[in-house]
């Protein structure tokens, strides 16, 4: 996957709904050229929470057009129950979870699309 700037990320496929759920959850780091694809059958509003997280992420929606359409940036680990919730204020495909800091260092903002093929298995 290629973030506007060029730089190259790494992304896992999270396809399914058991694979969605479980995400980065109990990771004690991240590469700052990995991250992981939430992949939905259709654009709607997704909610994501950092229950059983250990480090903090930035959080992108894509629309099918593979376009930033909300940013969530260093969205911290949930410390007590009930976690918050995260979710897009327009509908996405695909949300990206990313190293935090990211969403700044490559200067990402809305409407920025990411290049990617995708294969899932």
């Amino acid at each position: 996957m290629f973030l506007p700037d060029g730089y190259t990320i790494t992304a896992e496929i999270a396809a399914t709904d058991e694979k969605r759920q479980l995400g980065l959850m109990h990771r004690k780091t991240i590469n700052p050229d990995q991250g992981m694809l939430l992949v939905f059958e259709q654009e709607n509003f997704y909610s994501i929470w950092m229950k059983n997280m250990n480090i903090p992420l930035d959080i992108l929606w894509l629309d099918g057009e593979r376009r930033i359409v909300h940013v969530e940036r260093n969205v911290p680990p949930c410390t007590e129950d009930p976690c918050p919730t995260y979710t897009s204020r327009v509908p996405a495909l695909y949300v990206l979870e990313l190293k935090t800091g990211s969403v700044e260092e490559h200067s990402l903002k809305l409407y920025d699309r990411i290049e990617f093929v995708l294969k899932v298995k």
